[in-house]
């Protein structure tokens, strides 16, 4: 957490350098306007208003050099957050950069620990729940464990091995109750069995067999309530840790995302005075990145954001 708090921080100075920075300095387009306003005596040190430096009589002229704007730098932001600022030599790259490694930590630490909870519930499934009905227990997929919390037991798959599938009727289980629905679905009477061999049975038997549980994945929490509160408050920890996750991963991306746009939108305002988006004219981009949440109640984070600066004709 201290780490984190220091990270934050750090990214908060260093917006508000960058934004004191942007108050203080008038934007390219802004200085062209002033440079068409002033008399021919005046003189400026900025480059896009063309002006040479004062200097001596007899003594060469020198201009200042234009700030550097590659063509590639939204490329690189698009690989590396605020690498493409920092190839304009925007102070602003430090905060793409730290909120990207924040995100980025975040985001490993809510995988790690959704993986770990992952292993607790599928081993408390597997040593209490499957214990007694299969030697080896295969992993089941995601839908399965979420069914093991909702349901108390399985039931078996085949009442009486050898022959045609008889299917469960112990309409507690889950098994049980898929051999109701199919019963209720496909036969004109579902308290009264058709001839096994007639096409209402066999669809009723075929779509039980497609949703049952097979003996290999069977559970029972019975006499075991302690053991599902437990697994059952795991599995939502895991819920929660990948949900989590996937906010953080977005993040990253919306990073990414801004990281281009403020490079692209800095390197049309270089070279060219500015940029129009929906038919308005703007003359840069501003970033900021904010620290939300109460670090006492151990909820600690970023916000970032991008405002275009319009233009004031």
């Amino acid at each position: 957490m201290r780490i984190v708090m220091v990270v934050a921080f750090v990214a908060a100075v260093m917006t508000q350098a960058v934004e004191a920075t942007a108050q203080s300095s008038p934007s390219p387009a802004a200085l062209l306007r002033r440079a068409a306003s002033n008399d021919s005596s005046s003189t400026s040190n900025d480059w896009l208003t063309s002006r040479p430096n004062s200097a001596p009589d007899g003594a060469p002229q020198e201009t200042s050099k234009p700030p550097r704007a590659p063509w590639w730098a939204p490329i690189a932001s698009a690989v590396v957050p605020g690498s493409g600022q920092f190839a304009m030599k925007q102070q602003r790259s430090v905060g793409y950069l730290v909120a990207e490694g924040y995100f980025l930590l975040q985001w490993r630490r809510a995988r790690k620990e959704g993986d770990r909870d992952s292993d607790e519930f599928k081993a408390l499934a597997a040593d209490v729940a499957r214990r007694r009905f299969s030697t080896t227990r295969p992993l089941g997929n995601w839908d399965y464990y979420e069914l093991m919390e909702k349901v108390l037991e399985s039931g078996v798959f085949d009442r009486l091995p050898g022959g045609a599938v008889d299917p469960e009727t112990d309409e507690s289980t889950y098994n049980g109750r898929r051999w109701k629905l199919a019963r209720e679905r496909f036969w004109a009477n579902p308290d009264v069995a058709p001839a096994t061999t007639s096409a209402e049975y066999q669809r009723a038997l075929a779509a039980y067999a497609a949703e049952a549980v097979r003996d290999d994945y069977r559970w029972s929490w019975r006499d075991a309530q302690l053991q599902k509160d437990v697994y059952a408050q795991t599995i939502l920890s895991a819920n929660r840790r990948y949900q989590y996750a996937t906010s953080m991963f977005g993040l990253v991306v919306a990073n990414h995302l801004s990281s281009v746009i403020d490079s692209y939108v800095s390197l049309r305002v270089r070279r060219f005075g500015g940029v129009r988006v929906g038919g308005m004219q703007f003359d840069g981009l501003r970033s900021s990145v904010r620290i939300i949440g109460d670090p006492r109640d151990g909820r600690l984070g970023l916000a970032t954001g991008l405002r275009f600066v319009p233009s004031r004709d």
